[in-house]
């Protein structure tokens, strides 16, 4: 049983069992993830650690605070830079004073929209700048923010794929961004070929790939209805990010993936198999569905992992 008391806080939370607790929390310190002005909950032989922001795996929880620590505002950490949800200067001057790792803390003005899949921020706090570095799982990625599209929140999925891939796979990274699939997953690939329409993201993947020195990712500026166009290729496995519009680009992936081939397919959903039906008219059985997080009331970010027939 989890026992609170009436002083609460609800906030988001990471389960890990007891004997990893201290391993985990200094992992999330490390991140400055951790919510520090909430106490650690044990629920059994587990511990629930407060973060300050959702991410995968993470569920809603009620906290006790600490005595003389006031709860910090809602927001998301993407390297040195705090996103808030909300116009709250006072709140960003908290959340930057807390958090020595944090250089600026910004709002989100609006959501992801446009062509490129740009999103407009306003700077609250700190550095005028919405330029970061953002350090996963040994691979540090250059990032701006306003500029070109990147979620911190897909961490666990490039690390799930990244098993999967078998030794010498040609891959194709269909809406690439700044490059975190295409360099998370080239340590095990033959080639990866990682695409995006928007130039500013491009010239932040290349410098990524610097940073990183991945040799075999090769950079293609292009929209991806006109891949098969230009591409001499057909790919052991695909990568479809592009949540929002991606079904639109389900037609072109399948001729660009060979048999018995996977595709990754990333998409806003509102009910379980909503999309499975698409599939198997374009060939396709899907092997895996799954939520990765939440989005809004009723809708959620979900990947289907697709074997092409």
């Amino acid at each position: 049983m989890i026992y609170v008391v009436e002083m609460t806080v609800g906030q988001w939370g990471v389960r890990v069992p007891a004997r990893q607790g201290e391993a985990m929390r200094q992992a999330l310190i490390k991140e400055g993830a951790l919510d520090a002005t909430l106490r650690v909950l044990r629920d059994d032989e587990e511990l629930i650690l407060p973060v300050n922001a959702e991410r995968e795996g993470a569920g809603r929880y009620e906290f006790e605070a600490h005595p003389g620590r006031d709860p910090l505002p809602r927001h998301e950490l993407v390297g040195g830079i705090a996103i808030m949800q909300y116009d709250d200067h006072a709140g960003a001057e908290q959340i930057l004073a807390s958090r020595p790792s944090l250089h600026t803390v910004v709002y989100a003005k609006g959501e992801v929209s446009g062509e490129y899949r740009t999103r407009e921020f306003a700077i609250l706090a700190g550095k005028p700048t919405t330029r970061t570095e953002v350090t996963e799982h040994g691979h540090h990625f250059i990032v701006d923010l306003a500029g070109a599209y990147f979620s911190a929140r897909l961490s666990t999925e490039r690390q799930r794929i990244h098993k999967q891939v078998q030794d010498h796979e040609m891959i194709l990274d269909m809406f690439a961004g700044v490059g975190p699939f295409a360099i998370s997953l080239a340590p095990r690939a033959a080639l990866v070929v990682a695409s995006d329409l928007n130039p500013r993201a491009i010239e932040l993947m290349l410098e990524n790939l610097e940073r990183n020195r991945a040799k075999n990712v090769l950079p293609v500026l292009a929209d991806a209805r006109r891949l098969g166009a230009v591409l001499p290729w057909r790919f052991d496995r695909i990568v479809m990010n592009l949540p929002l519009s991606g079904t639109e680009f389900l037609e072109e992936a399948f001729p660009l993936c060979k048999a018995g081939g996977t595709i990754h397919f990333y998409s806003l959903v509102s009910a379980k198999g909503e999309h499975t039906d698409l599939i198997g008219a374009l060939g396709g059985t899907v092997i895996l569905e799954r939520e990765v997080r939440s989005y809004s009331p009723g809708q959620w970010h979900a990947v289907y992992d697709i074997v092409v027939n």
